[in-house]
């Protein structure tokens, strides 16, 4: 891993000069559009304001006396977010968490960053592989069949998923709406376009919604990976580029991380009420929420940031979204009894730490209700880098791997995804970011089949309509032979696979 582990779901260090490839949170340079307001005035001024959340009874405005100790704890509030009880306020005060935790009617508070507001500078390190105009022309002229798009050939990771053979039977439904709470998503590509949502659509990065047309973009600068991911999920069957799970569906964005690269808290808590405000049926969740890869509960910071988070996600699900989201990168058993996390916090000076994961949550992967992601490659075993876990992990879907461990069937060249880039061009990536849409658009295809049917049900049928995957025993995909990671569990249910690995034909005719 050449990138500091923050971000979305990072695209993964992967042999084979990855460098290129970078998934979601991989690239430092990720987010907020040049489109979009800076934080509030009084906090820009202030070079040691940080942000918090306060969280108090749901269902209710924050009472006259929490209110007035917020500011008399020199705090100012941002957003309040009074469906699930979040209150977003920025500070400058470094007691102000300790100070607003002893208010009556606080349940739990919490700062959300280690950097100052505004965040810190973009660096970039790394880029998708972007496909060149003679690959393109190459794979146009003599490799499509009929009924495909240019590009399709070269996915393997339709056919993996049976998504080819489900686009015979139905393409998806436009009364069905994805939202990718990503880094951005550009809506003028070809692939994205005829099926944007733009309604649906916000820039929530200072954690209030900027509905500014265009807001929901990534600037040329930052980071592609929400664009790649809305094309996974939804790019247009229109005899252009590529072809996504689903099709028929709309896709919105919904633009979370900031201009450094970091998923706060507060623009995740903004995402998800933000969809479930606005009738999206799923949320695709690509990253982990910075600054700390495990949250840890017995810590009041970390453990306003798991409530906060928690109360959105589940209140998007009550409002009719599933939320679906990476399972990560490192290849950690995440039903391990302890983990060594070496990078939290990611926006400050990080430490080793060891956490046990049953206690310290990855937010939004380990959260009640979310449905968590593992990645497969082209040979259909799990992806060298892919996170795992019995109990953890629930369905697999292609996320790509190193060609050199896992190479597609001819025609497809590379192991990894391809997918849109802002601009109108293609490139490949490859993480748990990229399984993670796969998962979305199979669970856009099964809501599409079945309009009515509630979160659970649509979770319900998308693990019992998955292909059930044993074990990978021994695991040693570099083939040095040494056992690379651990799988428990059995055909049906077990660490690698979850209850299986997608499938999309089962979506549309069961």
């Amino acid at each position: 891993m050449t990138a500091p582990l923050t971000r979305s779901r990072r695209a993964i260090a992967i042999p084979l000069g990855m460098a290129t490839v970078t998934a979601l949170a991989f690239l430092p340079s990720v987010s907020a559009s040049a489109a979009v307001p800076q934080a509030p005035r009084q906090a820009a001024a202030d070079a040691t304001a940080l942000s918090y959340v306060v969280n108090v009874r749901p269902g209710h405005a924050p009472s006259a006396t929490v209110t007035r100790a917020i500011s008399a704890a020199g705090g100012t509030i941002v957003a309040t977010y009074k469906q699930i009880g979040v209150i977003v306020v920025h500070s400058s005060n470094a007691d102000f968490a300790k100070t607003i935790r002893g208010v009556r009617g606080v349940q739990s508070a919490g700062n959300t960053r280690n950097a100052p507001l505004p965040a810190q500078s973009t660096t970039d390190v790394g880029t998708p592989r972007a496909l060149t105009a003679e690959e393109i022309s190459e794979v146009t002229e003599t490799q499509a069949a009929a009924g495909q798009d240019p590009l399709e050939p070269l996915q393997w990771d339709l056919p993996a998923i049976k998504a080819d053979k489900a686009h015979e039977k139905s393409l998806g439904s436009s009364k069905v709406t994805v939202a990718v709470i990503d880094t951005g998503v550009d809506d003028t590509h070809p692939d994205i376009a005829p099926n944007f949502d733009r309604a649906a659509s916000v820039n929530c990065v200072t954690g209030a919604p900027d509905t500014a047309d265009g807001a929901w973009r990534p600037s040329a600068a930052e980071s592609p990976h929400g664009t790649h991911v809305a094309g996974e999920i939804a790019a247009a069957k229109n005899g252009v580029g590529v072809t996504g799970v689903a099709p028929g569906v709309k896709v919105a964005g919904i633009k979370v991380s900031t201009t450094a690269g970091y998923f706060y808290t507060e623009a995740v808590v903004c995402g998800f009420v933000w969809a479930a405000e606005h009738g999206v049926d799923v949320t695709n969740n690509s990253y982990y929420t910075d600054p700390w890869y495990f949250n840890c509960k017995n810590d009041p910071d970390q453990k306003a940031l798991v409530d906060a988070i928690t109360r959105a996600s589940q209140y998007a699900e009550r409002k009719g979204a599933v939320n679906v989201a990476a399972a990560g990168n490192e290849n950690y058993d995440l039903a391990a009894d302890s983990i060594t996390d070496p990078v939290s916090p990611n926006d400050a000076t990080p430490s080793d730490r060891v956490i046990d994961p049953s206690k310290c949550y990855d937010i939004p992967t380990q959260l009640p209700g979310v449905v968590t992601v593992a990645s497969t490659g082209a040979k259909g075993i799990k992806s060298s880098f892919s996170n795992h876990g019995l109990g953890v992990v629930d369905i697999a879907a292609p996320g790509g791997d190193s060609t050199r461990f896992q190479t597609p069937a001819p025609p497809a060249t590379s192991g990894l995804i391809l997918g849109p880039l802002p601009g109108g061009g293609w490139g490949y990536m490859a993480g748990t970011s990229m399984a993670s849409p796969h998962v979305a658009g199979v669970a856009a295809l099964i809501k599409s089949t079945h309009p009515h049917a509630s979160p659970a049900l649509v979770k319900a049928l998308l693990y019992a309509e998955a292909d059930a995957t044993p074990c990978t025993d021994p695991y040693d995909i570099d083939g040095d032979g040494k056992v690379d990671a651990v799988c428990e569990g059995s055909k049906n249910r077990n660490g690698f696979y979850g209850w299986g690995i997608a499938d999309a034909l089962d979506a549309v005719t069961k």
